[in-house]
C-alpha cells in the first residue's frame, strides 16, 4: 500500500468571508474529501503570521494517481458542494505527493 498526502493551500476571498470559508471547509469539503476512496485523514492548518491555510490529506491507496484521478472526475462531475467564500485569483495550491522514506527504528 502506497502512501502520499494531498497538500492543499488555499485562503478565503476577503476578511468578510473567512467566517463562512472555515465554516464550509471544516463542516462540508473535509468530510466529502474524507468519502473519497484512498483518503484516510484530513487536517488544516493556519499561518503562524501570514499566507495561506493549509490542509493536508493523508493517502493509502495501490496508485495514489488514481485517487488524483478520482478526485478529479469527482469534482468535473458535481460531486462536491461549491466553495463558500474561497479565493480563485490567484487559485488554491493543489500538490499530490507520494512518500519515499521508510522509518527505520
Amino acid at each position: 500500500m502506497v502512501k502520499g498526502i494531498l497538500y492543499v493551500e488555499s485562503r478565503p476571498n476577503s476578511p468578510e468571508d473567512a467566517a463562512a470559508f472555515h465554516r464550509w471547509y471544516d463542516e462540508t469539503h473535509m468530510k466529502e474529501m474524507l468519502g473519497l476512496d484512498g483518503i484516510v485523514s484530513a487536517r488544516r492548518f493556519a499561518p503562524v503570521t501570514e499566507g495561506a491555510f493549509v490542509a493536508v490529506y493523508e493517502i493509502e491507496a495501490d496508485d495514489i494517481a488514481a485517487v488524483q484521478e478520482r478526485l478529479a472526475e469527482t469534482t468535473k462531475a458535481g460531486g462536491f458542494s461549491p466553495p463558500v467564500g474561497l479565493c480563485v485569483d490567484p487559485p488554491p495550491i493543489v500538490r499530490f505527493y507520494r512518500d519515499i522514506t521508510a522509518p527505520t527504528l
